[in-house]
């Protein structure tokens, strides 16, 4: 395992740790370390020994080859190339592994004629095409370069409305708990 493969792995005992509701106190009670050094790991500015991070993995009740396994998709750069014949439905995940959101291409002539409605925030963006959208009861027609965003929760349906049309959805990812802001 190389320095960098290493680091990254402070990605992955952030992301497990708040998927749990832990506090890096807690954390660090069970583990018998400080906090401020797991908030260094969690920040790749501190390597962990090999005895360390057992013990961050043992707070965390996993194992270590498994927090090297979620590292693996914590990749700051990664290249996802067009595939030149598609997989023939005209649906490409633009993302690999484990992120944040969830992000898709669909080309062609997409209809699945049922309603959606997900926990989290969805953006629409038209690159080419048009296509016609109904949400919360209103019809939408959005033309090449548009963009519609939905809040988490809004029921909706679309399809692709000319042939040819091309549509990227990107979301908030169904792992990730939507936060309210609240105003003061």
């Amino acid at each position: 395992m190389d320095d960098k493969e290493t680091l990254r792995v402070g990605v992955a005992v952030r992301r497990l740790r708040r998927s749990l509701g832990l506090t890096l106190a807690v954390v660090a009670e069970r583990s018998g370390l400080s906090v401020p050094f797991l908030s260094q790991v969690e920040n790749e500015r501190a390597r962990p020994s090999a005895r360390s991070l057992q013990r961050v993995a043992d707070a965390l009740n996993t194992t270590v080859g498994e927090l090297y396994d979620a590292a693996d998709c914590t990749r700051t750069v990664d290249v996802v190339r067009a595939e030149p014949e598609g997989d023939g439905h005209g649906v490409r995940p633009l993302l690999r592994g484990h992120h944040q959101l969830h992000a898709m291409e669909f080309t062609g002539e997409q209809d699945t004629g049922r309603e959606f409605q997900h926990r989290n925030d969805e953006l629409m963006y038209v690159a080419d095409g048009a296509a016609e959208v109904e949400a919360e009861g209103r019809a939408y027609r959005l033309e090449r370069g548009d963009t519609l965003c939905l809040s988490g929760g809004v029921r909706h349906r679309w399809r692709a409305a000319l042939p040819g049309t091309r549509i990227l959805v990107v979301a908030v990812a169904d792992h990730i708990e939507a936060i309210e802001e609240t105003r003061h």
